[in-house]
């Protein structure tokens, strides 16, 4: 299982535990965190299919995507 499959399995996990909480306050708190495991799984998907056109860039002397793509975002 990769880390974004762990990550999504986390997700899940406090997913159910927002079934089986019992103030509102509770279920908040589960589902934030729910929230934020699939929020992490989704950095982590990205970051992992960038990896491989960084490292063919590093080894053609050519400047990496991700900078071009970080700098994209920046300017959104």
């Amino acid at each position: 299982m990769d880390t974004a499959e762990k990550f999504r399995k986390f997700a899940a996990e406090c997913q159910a535990m927002t079934k089986l909480a019992r103030s509102s306050e509770s279920k908040a708190l589960w589902g934030g965190l729910a929230a934020r495991w699939v929020r992490c799984a989704e950095i982590v998907e990205r970051h992992s299919a960038a990896a491989p056109l960084d490292r063919m860039a590093k080894r053609h002397g050519k400047p990496s995507l991700r900078a071009f793509h970080d700098s994209d975002a920046e300017a959104a």
